[in-house]
């Protein structure tokens, strides 16, 4: 689910940046790497930053993202609502590990960050990056309500 709403985000950014991508045909679908791209050339235009940060940034982001996809890869959630005790628990501790797993990945990723970005401006990346998925998520329900 959340890898679902990190790829609207994208898209919503993709399209709030415009630039080629955004005059491609609507049904016709962009790559991961594609939307990652747009976000943090997106984030980075925010951030005001230089030309070769800025290719840094987008290189770096890029690069964590497809990290992060391959620890999340795209499952379907067993929806089942009788589940045994021993489910819940191996699906809780699965879930515990992959927290620590993400954890770490972004500890790594800090540190990538804090070679060309202050502490500041890695925050405001997620700041912004949080910003792109609220409205995503808002627009979600919107069209859901629909």
């Amino acid at each position: 689910m959340k890898l679902f709403v990190r790829m609207i985000v994208i898209a919503i950014a993709l399209f709030s940046v415009g630039g080629p991508l955004a005059a491609q045909s609507k049904h016709q679908r962009i790559s991961r790497e594609a939307l990652a791209e747009v976000q943090a050339k997106h984030i980075a235009s925010e951030l005001s930053l230089d030309e070769t940060t800025t290719q840094k940034f987008v290189d770096t982001y890029t690069q964590f993202q497809k990290e992060l996809w391959a620890l999340r890869p795209r499952t379907k959630r067993n929806l089942q609502k009788a589940q045994t005790d021993e489910e819940i628990d191996r699906a809780m501790q699965a879930r515990f590990e992959q927290s620590q797993k993400i954890l770490e990945l972004r500890k790594q990723y800090y540190a990538h960050y804090r070679e060309f970005l202050s502490p500041k401006q890695v925050q405001q990346v997620y700041q912004k990056e949080r910003q792109m998925m609220k409205k995503l998520q808002e627009r979600r329900k919107d069209k859901m309500r629909r």
